[in-house]
């Protein structure tokens, strides 16, 4: 039992030198080493055995969880927190815009970068259209007297048709009574054709060439007039022959009909050559020319592509789509384009042989300027305001504000920028300081008369406080030492 209380005893005594050795040791350490507490202008003062390094000067100081909340002097933020000082040498940059963040900081936010590259910049548009006819190969046949359709030699849509080939006959009562004027102008130019009075002879060849001209205009071809002449009986039906090869894309005509000057009895369109109508956004009108080829190419016939052109650009926009549509034209081998298809279009078109390029997603767009964060390495960040051309294929084209080689943030640069806003808040909101209190201190200087004017006279001793009670090496603005 007294052995156990004599351990007891000799651990305690161990303990208890320990303990004072310690707290020797820390006050001792305090002396070596005194701090200044000071909320002046430096953050820490040193003996006289101290060496000439430069000492760190306090810029102001800030809200560890507000950075928004500044101020010239320690004390608390509004969050009761203790503000922590930021250095001179910490803000040296901030004059110049650059950001300077923590490479560890910079790694948990993220940040990713891409170089600014100088090469050849092409625009690919890539986009839907549907085929259509051409219209200027599409042709309306109609009848320009009034009668009945006899027969139809073409009665069903979709038919080929070639020039020249009938499409009816039809009778007209008109029709009937032209051939009967135009027979009886060739008996009475061949009873006169032996006359010896030369405007008998004149007016009876002009009888019949007027005739013949009404014939023609009723779409009488010259091969049935010529029949009609042969026969010299006069038909009860004409016919009625295609102007165009092609396909019967509609008729509304049948036999039996009665059809009147101007309607529509056939329309006929030749396939051999198609349009494409596609739309275009307003952004991508400047990649978009007349004359420029385009590449076509079919769902239902992959791995095919067809080679066109544009040949007009339409001069307005769709008010509900607030699309452009613009008309390509593509030869149809075999007809197997087909009106009403839908195709997938691919347009080519080259911007600039040497564009300094940077990816879109580089850039802050804040509707008054376009913003791009470039990276300097070492943690260091400077926005960059730049002038933007041309977007395409996830590049934009810089006009100016970048060179060749500069390193712009691609990822976490809004971080940046919003850490760039408030810093520049911040260096307002000093100068505004600033200013308030040089602006205080001469109207009390005005106030204060001869006095204070002496006071500001005096300068700072080698001793390290002027006769006015002020300290050494911390002049003002004003060049006054500060107490």
């Amino acid at each position: 039992m007294a052995v156990k209380v004599k351990k007891v005893f000799i651990t305690f005594g161990v303990l208890a030198l320990l303990l004072l050795a310690g707290i020797l040791w820390f006050a001792f350490r305090g002396e070596g080493n005194p701090a200044s507490t000071s909320s002046g202008v430096t953050a820490g003062k040193g003996g006289k055995g101290e060496s000439s390094k430069a000492k760190r000067k306090i810029k102001y100081w800030q809200g560890p969880m507000d950075p928004t909340y500044i101020s010239d002097k320690p004390g608390k933020s509004p969050m009761g927190m203790k503000l922590i000082p930021v250095y001179e040498d910490e803000a040296e940059n901030e004059a110049e815009g650059v950001i300077k963040i923590n490479p560890i900081t910079v790694q948990d936010m993220g940040v990713r970068t891409r170089k600014v590259t100088k090469r050849p910049f092409f625009a690919t548009i890539r986009t839907v259209g549907y085929i259509t006819y051409d219209e200027e190969l599409v042709k309306d046949v109609n009848t320009k007297i009034s009668g009945w359709v006899e027969k139809l030699y073409v009665d069903t849509t979709g038919e080929e048709v070639r020039k020249g080939q009938k499409l009816l006959s039809i009778y007209s009562p008109a029709l009937v009574s032209t051939q009967e004027e135009y027979l009886q102008a060739l008996r009475f130019k061949e009873k006169t054709s032996d006359s010896t009075f030369v405007n008998v002879v004149k007016g009876a060849d002009t009888l019949l060439e007027s005739t013949r001209k009404r014939l023609l205009l009723m779409d009488i071809d010259p091969a049935q007039v010529k029949v009609l002449e042969e026969r010299g009986e006069v038909q009860k039906s004409m016919l009625l022959h295609s102007p165009a090869t092609g396909t019967v894309i509609k008729k509304p005509v049948f036999e039996g009909m009665r059809v009147n000057p101007g309607m529509k009895l056939y329309t006929i369109a030749n396939l051999s050559r198609v349009w494409v109508k596609v739309s275009f956004y307003e952004y991508e009108l400047p990649f978009l020319k007349v004359g420029q080829e385009a590449e076509m190419s079919l769902p239902y016939e992959p791995g095919v592509s067809y080679k066109g052109r544009i040949t007009f650009i339409y001069p307005y926009l769709s008010k509900k789509t607030r699309t452009v549509q613009a008309r390509m034209e593509f030869e149809n081998p075999g007809l197997k384009l087909k009106p009403d298809m839908y195709t997938n279009i691919v347009l080519k078109s080259k911007i600039s042989s040497d564009a300094i390029l940077v990816p879109s997603e580089a850039v802050i767009r804040t509707g008054v300027r376009n913003i791009v964060i470039t990276s300097l390495g070492g943690g260091k960040f400077l926005p960059k305001e730049v002038k933007l051309g041309a977007e395409a294929e996830g590049f934009v084209q810089v006009l100016s504000g970048l060179k060749e080689g500069d390193i712009a943030v691609v990822s976490g640069q809004f971080l940046i920028d919003s850490e760039s806003n408030l810093r520049e808040a911040i260096n307002k909101m000093l100068a505004i300081k600033k200013a308030s209190q040089k602006m205080d201190m001469k109207m009390k200087k005005e106030d204060a008369g001869p006095e204070a004017k002496k006071k500001d006279g005096a300068t700072c001793n080698q001793e390290g406080v002027t006769e006015d009670g002020y300290e050494d090496g911390h002049e003002d603005e004003e060049g006054r030492c500060r107490v």
